[in-house]
């Protein structure tokens, strides 16, 4: 009985934290309904094509209902070299993926909001070109997930703050 009696004085305090569910309303709430009206605008290249294929999943950005916003995204992709063995060549490489995106508002021309995301991620090149190629691509396409992923978390946030709170 005391324990119960704790767990319930411990959890009171809990429920004044102010902490809100993302998603709250499911379908109908605000959140999914502001992500479900942004258009994600073309992205340039291969990794463009990833990431843009990879937000408009994310977003729900497929549907036909009328679009409140644009995402504009500019992808840098790079490959570096970063382990040399004693013959010169490269035995590790670094894949780095940066997004600079702005989300504009098509009624007013206003961007809401303009940030940058991005991850990295590390290749062991092999004696096997075809090895290193596909672990090059395959390491593309994750990080093209990966900064989709962190990008709806960042428009998420800014249009559950943009929404009126309902105490």
């Amino acid at each position: 009985m005391k324990r119960i009696a704790l767990a319930l004085a411990l959890a009171l305090p809990l429920s004044a934290c102010g902490l809100k569910p993302m998603y709250a309303g499911g379908a109908s709430g605000t959140v999914v309904q502001g992500l479900s009206s942004i258009e994600v605008a073309p992205i340039e290249g291969k990794a463009g094509w990833l990431v843009r294929n990879a937000l408009t999943d994310r977003l729900g950005a497929g549907g036909a209902g009328p679009k409140r916003y644009r995402l504009d995204v500019r992808l840098d992709d790079k490959l570096e070299g970063l382990g040399l063995l004693t013959d010169d060549t490269v035995a590790r490489e670094r894949r780095t993926l940066r997004a600079r995106y702005q989300l504009v508002d098509l009624e007013t021309g206003q961007i809401v909001l303009d940030a940058t995301a991005g991850s990295d991620a590390g290749i062991d090149v092999t004696s096997s070109e075809y090895a290193t190629i596909a672990a090059e691509q395959t390491a593309l396409e994750n990080l093209a997930k990966e900064v989709a992923d962190r990008i709806v978390t960042r428009v998420a946030l800014k249009l559950r703050g943009a929404a009126p709170t309902v105490p």
